[in-house]
């Protein structure tokens, strides 16, 4: 790869709902959900932050874009509508990339009616051409996008969950997925992006919003490889780290793409991270643009770069 690939990543826009939502609706846990929105999140996810987010990636104009989960609030069908649409200004299916966040599975519901709107988002290069009806969404993920020598490898840690917690869990099945799709895109020398919604590494998050398996997950990474860890949820800027087989993987995560909090760590941000494959291996820069208060615009706020020298190389069997 002669030039470098920008990838774009952000998470968390929280898409919301109309004023009113039927009560039936919130018999369940959507109920708290509703109530936190109405208390404090509707005065923090803005969608004139989401606009001024899209006419700041039109001028970027990334190579490719992935969204980290959370589309959503409160996993309604109208807010999916929503999550479509806004999808679709991003643009098209092969250049968006698309996880599901724990908002996204708030409560078990249709997948026709909600995520499965999104589908075309978040389906493998080899499934296409397959129509939304012929999906099925327990076999969907781990997902594999491959775009100019970068693995775009997306696993859903989204599950509905008791009141009061956030959780995530990938489960064994996926884990053994995973487990193949990470040795075959090591051994074809691919710079391989891992996307999940909860962050990996222990202590990230309160205890109530971990990944129930993130050992099990850190155990995948550490017997296979990958170059580099992109998650969402935490609502704050995370730089972390992962050890693996070909050495420690660089594990990042964005504030809500929507967020107009006062407090800078958990501003709207998203990253374009530049990936230069060159004799030594690659090279990664990470450009930072955040929401600024003041020009009411997304605005460079930062910059750094990480040379990873070791050849991608893959665990034996």
């Amino acid at each position: 790869m002669k030039q470098a690939f920008a990838l774009a990543h952000l998470s968390d826009p929280h898409l919301s709902f109309p004023k009113r939502v039927a009560l039936r609706e919130l018999l369940n846990k959507r109920a708290y959900g509703y109530l936190m929105w109405c208390l404090r999140r509707r005065f923090e996810h803005r969608s004139r932050v989401l606009a001024a987010l899209l006419e700041d990636l039109q001028c970027a104009r990334p190579d490719h874009l992935v969204i980290t989960g959370d589309l959503t609030h409160l996993s309604l069908p109208v807010e999916f509508r929503r999550a479509e649409r806004w999808l679709h200004s991003l643009g098209p299916p092969s250049q968006v990339t698309v996880i599901p966040g724990n908002h996204d599975a708030y409560v078990a519901t249709p997948w026709d009616r909600t995520l499965g709107l999104c589908a075309e988002y978040m389906i493998s290069d080899a499934g296409q051409s397959a129509s939304k009806g012929r999906i099925d969404p327990g076999t969907l993920f781990p997902i594999v996008r491959i775009r100019n020598k970068i693995a775009l490898i997306g696993v859903c840690t989204a599950r509905p969950s008791v009141p009061f917690l956030a959780v995530g869990t990938i489960g064994q099945g996926q884990l053994k997925k995973l487990e193949k799709i990470l040795a075959y895109t090591g051994r074809q020398r691919l710079f391989r992006v891992v996307l999940i919604h909860h962050p990996p590494v222990a202590g990230t998050v309160a205890w109530r919003k971990r990944l129930t398996d993130g050992a099990a997950f850190r155990s995948v990474l550490a017997r296979h490889g990958a170059e580099l860890v992109l998650h969402g949820h935490a609502h704050s800027t995370s730089f972390t780290q992962v050890e693996t087989v070909v050495g420690t993987v660089p594990a990042i995560g964005v504030p809500s793409a929507s967020s107009l909090s006062r407090k800078p760590w958990r501003r709207a941000r998203y990253h374009i991270y530049s990936l230069i494959k060159n004799t030594h291996g690659w090279r990664l820069e990470v450009f930072v643009r955040g929401y600024s208060l003041e020009k009411k615009r997304f605005i460079e706020q930062g910059k750094s770069h990480f040379m990873l020298r070791r050849p991608v190389v893959c665990a034996s069997r």
